[in-house]
Order: C-alpha cells, then sequence, then structure tokens
C-alpha cells in the first residue's frame, strides 16, 4: 500500500516538471535548494514526505555533474524524511553513453550512476529512451524505461505522410529504433547508413545501404549532441538522392556549435522531445519540440496505482 503521490523537481529542466504536475493535477512538492559559494548545495524538503510515494524529476543534462549532485542530494533529503518510496524520474539520463569498456583502463560510468542512485536510496528509476538498453541489467532496483517515439510519429505522419518516406538509422546500432518507426508509419521503408568513425564525435566516412532515390528520409536516433554525425547523414543521403532529409532525435543534448551546424546543413527540420531544456531556440534553428510530459505524468500516475508501464505502448 503506497502513501500519497508526490512529485518533487530539481532545477535542470522546470518547464517539463511543471507540466508532468499540470498533468496529474497536482501541485509540485517544495525544495529549498541553496547553492554556497563554493558551488556546495544543500536542499530543504519543504512538505511532509513521511510514508509517500515520492517521484524527484531531474534529467541530467548539462551541466551533467552538477545535476546529478542534486538529484543525489534530494534522494538522500528524502529518505532521510521517511518517504515510503522513492522514484528517480530522469527524463535524460546522462552518462548513457559510457556504457562499457571500449579500450583498457576506462570506467563504464552507467553504471557507477546506477550504483550512485541506488546508494542515495532510490527504489526505482523512470528514464526515457536509454541510448542503450541493457542499461537497465546496471540497477539492482526496478528501471521503467519509456518511449518517446510513438508520441512523435502522429507529427511526422500529419507533417510528412507517408508516401515517398524512407526512415534510415544512422548506425547499425539503431536499426530497430528505425523498424519500429517504419512500422508505424505504415510500413515504410528504411535504410541504414554505414558509418567508420576514427574516434568519439569523429565520423570517417558514411555510405548509405538501402535505396533514398527521391525520398523524404527521416533519420531516426536517440541523441543530438554535437550534430556531426547527423550532417553528414543528410549530406550522404542527399548524394545518394534523397529528395529532403529531417532528422528525429528523442534528446537534444546540442552541444557546443551544434545549432550553427544544423542551421547550415541539409537538414530541413530537427524534431526532438523536451527531456532536456532549451529556452533560448529561435524559428531559424528550423527545430519542432513535442512534450514527452504526457507520457511521464502516465507513468507517473500507473506506478503509483500499481498498474503496468509497458501497457502503455501496446
Amino acid at each position: 500500500m503506497t502513501g500519497p503521490l508526490l512529485v518533487f523537481a530539481g532545477r535542470s529542466n522546470p518547464l517539463f516538471s511543471q507540466a508532468v504536475c499540470k498533468a496529474l493535477d497536482i501541485e509540485p512538492g517544495r525544495i529549498d535548494t541553496v547553492q554556497f559559494a563554493d558551488g556546495e548545495l544543500s536542499v530543504e524538503i519543504g512538505d511532509n514526505v513521511r510514508g509517500g510515494d515520492v517521484f524527484v524529476i531531474q534529467s541530467t543534462c548539462k551541466p551533467g555533474n552538477d545535476h546529478l549532485m542534486e538529484l543525489l542530494i534530494i534522494i538522500d533529503a528524502l529518505k532521510r524524511s521517511s518517504a515510503g518510496r522513492i522514484t528517480a524520474a530522469i527524463p535524460y539520463y546522462g552518462y548513457s553513453r559510457q556504457d562499457r569498456k571500449v579500450k583498457p583502463r576506462v570506467p563504464i560510468t552507467a553504471k557507477l550512476i546506477a550504483d550512485m542512485l541506488t546508494a542515495a536510496g532510490a527504489d526505482r528509476v523512470l528514464t526515457m529512451d536509454l541510448h542503450a538498453g541493457q542499461l537497465m541489467g546496471f540497477f539492482d532496483i526496478p528501471v521503467d524505461n519509456l518511449y518517446a517515439l510513438p508520441t512523435m510519429i502522429p507529427y511526422l505522419k500529419q507533417k510528412f505522410g507517408v508516401e515517398d518516406v524512407t526512415i534510415v538509422s544512422p548506425d547499425v546500432g539503431g536499426l530497430e529504433r528505425a523498424r519500429f518507426v517504419a512500422t508505424r508509419m505504415d510500413n515504410s521503408p528504411f535504410a541504414v547508413i554505414d558509418k567508420r568513425r576514427s574516434g568519439a564525435n569523429r565520423v570517417d566516412s558514411m555510405t548509405v545501404v538501402g535505396d533514398v532515390q527521391g525520398q523524404t528520409c527521416l533519420i531516426v536516433d536517440d541523441i543530438a549532441d554535437t550534430g556531426g554525425t547527423l550532417v553528414k547523414a543528410a549530406e550522404t543521403l542527399i548524394k545518394a538522392g534523397a529528395k529532403r532529409v529531417v532528422a528525429v532525435c528523442v534528446h537534444a543534448v546540442l552541444s557546443g556549435d551544434s545549432r550553427s551546424r544544423l542551421r547550415a546543413s541539409p537538414i530541413e527540420e530537427l524534431v526532438v522531445t523536451d527531456t532536456i531544456p532549451h529556452p533560448e531556440l529561435d524559428a531559424s534553428d528550423r527545430i519542432s519540440v513535442i512534450s514527452a510530459a504526457p507520457v511521464f505524468a502516465e507513468a507517473i500516475r500507473r506506478i503509483h496505482s500499481d498498474d503496468s508501464v509497458s501497457s502503455l505502448f501496446t
């Protein structure tokens, strides 16, 4: 028997948290956060959480280390305040790309973060579109990994239709994601780009595997970071005969000069979600934002009432 539903939010994505609370028709919990002159954080929970079913919403986006530490401190404060169950609701799970050893003497930081969340006192984790599904196995507590693409597909259908549309995976690892979208776009054809890397964020060459001649190509990926892969993929598709290129990414990291790089590219539009905030976007960025807050709100409602979360997308 769970206690009352309570939702608290860190400072990483306040608009997203407000949208979730609005969809749940509840007021967000009160947190007083203090940052000292040396950068240290302290929080004080402003509501009684004893026995409560508490959800903490916090994306570990830039500055990732600060937001992660804030999340851990909030969880610890709730644990010490006798919260009944604590769920870390992390729309964007930072460090998820550091999920394996790619060379000797390097960390598996995604596993370290999982251990830190558990040690802080989280009883379960709610997140969205982990970079690799096997990250769920890094936890010894329940993990619900939501998917944003089902909420984005209606927009894609309405905007681009399903005729002469090809779904493109930017690498072999994203084939399952591309196939998922292609199936729900009335079984649109899909293609894959064979990508050769020379290092992190460095792509040497790309080759299109599949027929994209005269097609509207939708590049589907989970993360848009520097934009280098997307831009090179778009240029490769145009050279292969694509009529137009649109990028569809769940998490808009958009680091460095990615926005100017994307503006100068053949990408007609970048469709993302609001798991990471970007209040400074304008029309020249050609970025459309689909809110994932309703999906998170429904998942929170179902977890609280012990209903199935997996049935959200069946």
